[in-house]
């Protein structure tokens, strides 16, 4: 019997460290972070503001790069990639959920959806077709055509959520993605992310300091003053 050895983790961080400059101060943000992301899981990052829960997601989304330490993602050392290998790798592995919503006022729902399969050249019946199959997944069928600015603050997130699952990412980041909601418009956000983690087996890390996430996590991480100080 041949064993096998087990997958790494989707992505692993090692005494991760981040330092800003603000004029002559340095600012660290991160202190030596130990964190691996698996498959399917739902990781919630809490703290107080300025806590780290950011940047954090920005290292490991490869959104930013760290000072020091360790960055592995699917088992593979990252610090030596140029930003076009990047840039790929984003693409192609992560999807990305932000407070602001982030869409493009332009363009309609399906158009912003298709947007992250146009950067891989998908031809454009297929963009097509998996659009209107996420948004009608989200809970928009029928809105395909409508922009931004017409849509309800829910409405634009769960845009965004299809949108971050265009790509068929291994793990979606989504960064305080309640703020801008309603009680009732982040509920219905927060079921679906579990939905989708759960049917799509796609991990979800979430930065948060709204108690209604951290209530849902499989994985809360307390993070203070740039480190891990607490995992339940």
């Amino acid at each position: 019997m041949v064993l096998r050895s087990p997958a790494p983790p989707l992505i692993q961080g090692q005494r991760l460290s981040r330092v800003y400059a603000l004029g002559a101060a340095r600012v660290p943000a991160l202190r030596e972070v130990d964190l691996s992301i698996q498959r399917a899981d739902f990781v919630v990052l809490c703290g107080p503001s300025g806590s780290g829960k950011t940047t954090l997601i920005n290292l490991l989304g490869l959104l930013d790069r760290p000072d020091h330490g360790t960055l592995l993602v699917g088992g593979r050392e990252v610090a030596g990639l140029d930003e076009n290998a990047r840039s790929d790798l984003r693409r192609d592995r992560f999807g990305f959920v932000f407070q602001t919503f982030s869409l493009v006022p332009v363009l309609s729902a399906a158009e912003n959806v298709e947007l992250p399969m146009t950067l891989r050249k998908l031809a454009r019946p297929a963009r097509r077709e998996r659009a209107r199959s996420l948004l009608a997944r989200v809970g928009l069928q029928g809105k395909d055509a409508v922009r931004p600015d017409l849509l309800s603050g829910g409405e634009r997130q769960r845009v965004a959520v299809a949108r971050a699952l265009a790509s068929d990412p291994e793990v979606v980041f989504a960064d305080e993605p309640t703020a801008n909601l309603d009680s009732r418009g982040a509920g219905e956000i927060l079921d679906l992310m579990r939905e989708l983690n759960a049917e799509r087996q796609v991990a979800f890390v979430v930065a948060t300091h709204d108690p209604r996430v951290v209530e849902r996590a499989r994985r809360v991480i307390l993070i203070e003053d740039g480190r891990i100080v607490r995992e339940t």
